[in-house]
């Protein structure tokens, strides 16, 4: 992963060190700004991929009778969280440290109907040509104890700046509605009770959990029995001839030819 920028403070200026000269104001605004402009890049990793996914999205709306993406949304780890991580998980103060270890800084969900759509969305950004998958965590086959299930990828993909590429780690969280209640609910309780949530909680929220994966089930049993067989195409969509397409968009005044109907794009 190629480095945000190449300047880094050198070990002597910890005020913690003897005879360290101290740490200046224009010190900690180089710092601040250092720091601010490599979460950027995170942002912008963000961007790149929910753009991926929307633009997927669409395409499914305008050529399929099926759409597997129900909505998506997304999440930027705050400077302070980071650096929280960093040190209770006691890795060195440093960005080489962050980039290297921290690859949840960057976060995308999608969010699905059924379980089958998981591994077809999966697929659709595992297959795209800048997108590397780092990682697969299957929480889905191997639910956490505590009843959560979801299918995480890390995946890296270039960033194209202004003052060169970085290729930046995104963790894509892709869940189905029911598995994506659950953790809202979740998250929700653990947050009340700062993590000492009470037996009697913990013990419905498993309950919960088996709930939502017996429903879930259901649905795919019901969704494979809908046919959703689409058209088919007559050839590749290169080759197909557009004059008929043209002579019925276009008027003739002299042979009195009625207009067509104006040929639109999809509403966004």
């Amino acid at each position: 992963m190629e480095p945000m920028r190449p300047w880094q403070p050198s070990p002597s200026a910890d005020t913690d060190s003897p005879g360290a000269s101290p740490i200046t104001v224009d010190d900690v605004r180089a710092l601040r700004e250092q720091f601010l402009d490599f979460m950027l890049g995170y942002k912008f990793a963000i961007d790149e991929i929910t753009t991926k996914i929307n633009i997927l999205r669409e395409d499914f709306n305008s050529t399929h009778e099926y759409n597997p993406i129900e909505h998506v949304g997304s999440r930027l780890k705050s400077p302070e969280s980071v650096m929280e991580k960093v040190q209770r998980k006691k890795y060195p103060m440093t960005l080489a440290a962050i980039r290297d270890n921290i690859l949840d800084i960057a976060g995308v969900r999608v969010v699905c109907s059924f379980i089958s759509d998981i591994t077809v969305i999966k697929d659709m950004l595992a297959g795209q040509e800048d997108i590397t998958v780092l990682e697969e965590r299957d929480y889905i086959t191997h639910r956490k104890p505590n009843g959560y299930q979801s299918l995480h990828l890390i995946v890296s993909i270039p960033v194209f700046r202004s003052h060169g590429t970085e290729h930046v780690p995104v963790e894509i969280q892709i869940r189905t509605i029911a598995m994506d209640f659950w953790a809202s609910l979740e998250h929700k309780i653990y947050y009340k009770y700062r993590g000492e949530v009470p037996p009697n909680l913990r013990s419905d929220l498993a309950q919960a959990a088996e709930v939502a994966t017996q429903l879930d089930e259901k649905m795919e049993a019901l969704h494979r029995q809908v046919d959703r067989t689409e058209p088919t195409r007559t050839g590749p969509a290169d080759t197909l001839d557009l004059r008929r397409l043209y002579n019925s968009l276009v008027t003739d005044s002299s042979s009195g030819v009625r207009p067509a109907p104006t040929l639109r794009s999809p509403e966004l």
